[in-house]
């Protein structure tokens, strides 16, 4: 099997960064969906995924006004809570933005748009900066710890990868998790481990699985049956990236 991905934590993130993490701790979201709460030099705020539509943790995000709500993608964990923190809000509502690769200032904060599928289609990442300090905000395209589910294209999610790893050394806030010290090193353990699954995959086709859950018990068998079903959504996508790039590669389709 594979080896865990380890990728060092943060020892610091920026000074206008704040975690405010939602209280729905489960296998698939670690210790919680984490909300980023970014406070721009000149006072306005921004919140990162308003979480899942709980009323404690929607009025927490609200108390800090945001003039500008970011979004990685479409999971309910991660947006759920949208519909609520407007409500909390009222007119004017903030911008949402969650599509469209672009830059904008906002009092001092930098922030810039990248596209990111892979995990999902609409999954997106920001990149941000004030007063001489980085991050990139990765959704669950890179998590805090362990790997994530693909319910997208592997090739998309490989060549993200490879866009993040272009970033170099700032600091990951993730969907879930701790914050990561080093994007770069980070999204260069995330392609290893792809490389090592595919690999697996490989060889349990070869030993004669022929269906994505034939793959899972074989590629997954060290990991919690519970979360075999997560698991085979990414065995469907590597299959079909194989299948697209190596015509001896076939599996069954149920």
């Amino acid at each position: 099997m594979s080896a865990p991905v380890v990728v060092a934590p943060a020892q610091s993130v920026p000074a206008w960064v704040t975690l405010v993490r939602a209280s729905n701790p489960g296998p698939m979201t670690l210790d919680g969906t984490n909300s980023w709460v970014l406070g721009a030099p000149g006072g306005c705020t921004v919140v990162v995924d308003p979480g899942p539509a709980d009323e404690a943790h929607l009025a927490t995000l609200a108390a800090y006004r945001p003039s500008l709500i970011l979004i990685t993608h479409a999971h309910p964990d991660h947006v759920d809570g949208l519909p609520g923190l407007l409500d909390l809000l009222g007119e004017p509502h903030p911008t949402v933005w969650d599509r469209g690769e672009a830059r904008r200032s906002l009092d001092g904060l930098d922030i810039a748009l990248l596209a990111t599928p892979g995990h999902t289609d609409d999954s997106v990442c920001f990149r941000v900066e004030a007063g001489g300090e980085r991050a990139v905000l990765t959704g669950d395209t890179i998590l805090g710890r362990g790997t994530t589910v693909l319910d997208g294209s592997l090739g998309d999610y490989l060549a993200s990868l490879q866009r993040l790893e272009g970033l170099g050394a700032m600091p990951v806030l993730p969907g879930h998790g701790p914050a990561l010290a080093d994007c770069g090193a980070a999204a260069r353990a995330y392609l290893d481990h792809r490389q090592a699954r595919l690999a697996e995959v490989r060889d349990a086709l070869a030993a004669g699985a022929g269906t994505p859950r034939e793959v899972v018990e074989i590629v997954y068998a060290d990991v919690d049956p519970a979360l075999w079903p997560a698991a085979e959504l990414s065995v469907r996508a590597q299959l079909a990236y194989l299948e697209s790039s190596d015509r001896s590669v076939r599996w069954d389709t149920p």
